[in-house]
Parts: C-alpha cells; structure tokens; sequence
C-alpha cells in the first residue's frame, strides 16, 4: 500500500505496510497506546509477524504521535476514532475488502468505541486494552494538573486537558461491548500493572446476544506491553486466531 493518508484535520499519518500488496482480500491494522507509535516494538513484531503468517498488516501513528502529523496535545481517544476512520477509508479506497483492527491499550479503547460507529471493521483485537478511561485518568495522572504536568514524568508527554476529559467524558468503554457483533479478541497479561487484567474480564463477563464471539487468552506473567518473555506468546495467540478466523 503506497499512499499518502490524511485525518479529517488534513494531518498526515505515518504508517508501514507488511506483506503482499497484490493480495486485497484482508488487512489487519495496528494501533498503538498512549504515548507510542507505530515503531513500538509490539507493533513491529506483530506486524511482521503477521505478515511472515500471510496476512496484510500497517501499523500507524495517530496524529501528534511519532512521525504523524499533529499536536500531541490534541491526542485524544475520540481524535484517535477520527484517525482510524481515515485509515479504513484509505485502505477501502486501496482496495481491501476485509479490515481488521488491533489496538493496543488506549488504542484498544479506540477499537471499541470505532467497532460500534464502522461496520466497516470486520474483526477486532484487543491487546491489553483500555476499558474504564476516567478509571485510567484518575489512577494514572490524578496527581498532575492537566495544561501543566506530564505523562509519568515524561517532558515530551504533556498531560492536556483535552485528554483528561475526553477520558473521563467516555468514562468506560464496557457499556459499548455488547453492540460489538464482530469475532473479537482480547489478549492481556496476567501482570500488567497499567490496565489490570480484570478489565479484559469484564469485558468477556458483560451479557450479550453476541458473547460467544468474544475470547480471552491470558498470558501468564506477562506485562502491559508483553515485554520480553510475553511478546511471543501474545503475536502466537494473535496469529492462531487469525488463522481459526
């Protein structure tokens, strides 16, 4: 896939593209959390991973993150449902018939809140992924003031207030789960300390017509970013339920 993609704000994504681009009939997009990119190291393990399995795979900055265009400051989960919409369009307009979403984190609250505006997603992929976002704002940054401090100290992360109420506006994404009629993934670690694991719980726990397509692999040990040991078996859990697809 060679083409430039724009948000609605006309600001440029970065992206990559693994595998074959003569191949349209699927493609599996990667977002990342808050404060990534799409040079993460789980974004570019899964994609070549995936790639190296025969699926298409791009994996994305959202706007302010990495080399995409934009204000970090402006980042929000509901900008970033914006940015993956374009992406969809982008890769419609390039062809392929079949899209799917793997969103990491924060990323992974994107997925949700996009899966019930866009039918154009056909499956999802949670990978530690953000439910309750006031939750998260409180516990994470409630010791900051927002327009002042930063993200865990980091001087290149401002904590904006644009963000902090956009998650506590959303509050949770869990009221959102029982709309989602796709095949859905959830794959969390059993050690991660920024989105407990009982969150992905909850999730799979929340009563719907459509519950049977949700599944849970859990990853003994393994952090929020599946950090050394627990990066293979999150792309194998990603990669074995792609191919069961």
């Amino acid at each position: 896939m060679n083409t430039v993609i724009k948000n609605s704000r006309q600001e440029q994504l970065d992206y990559a593209f693994h595998g074959n681009d003569s191949d349209k009939s699927l493609l599996i997009l990667i977002g990342h959390g808050v404060t990534g990119d799409k040079d993460r190291p789980l974004a570019t393990a899964l994609a070549e991973a995936l790639a190296a399995a025969g699926f298409n795979a791009l994996r994305f900055s959202f706007s302010g993150n990495g080399q995409s265009e934009g204000d970090f400051q402006d980042s929000t989960i509901s900008k970033e449902v914006e940015d993956l919409i374009a992406v969809i369009d982008a890769a419609k307009s390039a062809g392929f018939t079949r899209i799917g979403y793997s969103g990491h984190s924060m990323g992974g609250a994107v997925g949700v809140i996009s899966a019930t505006k866009d039918s154009r997603i056909d499956f999802l992929i949670s990978l530690s992924g953000m439910v309750h976002t006031a939750k998260f704002a409180k516990v994470e940054f409630g010791d900051q003031i927002p327009d002042k401090g930063f993200m865990w100290d980091e001087p290149d992360c401002p904590l904006s207030s644009a963000y902090v109420d956009d998650l506590t506006r959303i509050d949770s994404v869990l009221p959102l789960a029982s709309q989602i009629q796709i095949p859905w993934l959830l794959v969390h670690g059993s050690e991660d300390d920024v989105v407990p694991i009982s969150e992905s719980r909850e999730i799979i726990a929340e009563p719907s017509e459509f519950a049977a397509n949700r599944e849970l692999i859990e990853i003994p040990g393994a952090n929020h970013v599946f950090a050394d040991d627990g990066l293979q078996p999150m792309i194998d859990a990603v990669t074995s339920w792609m191919k069961n697809l």
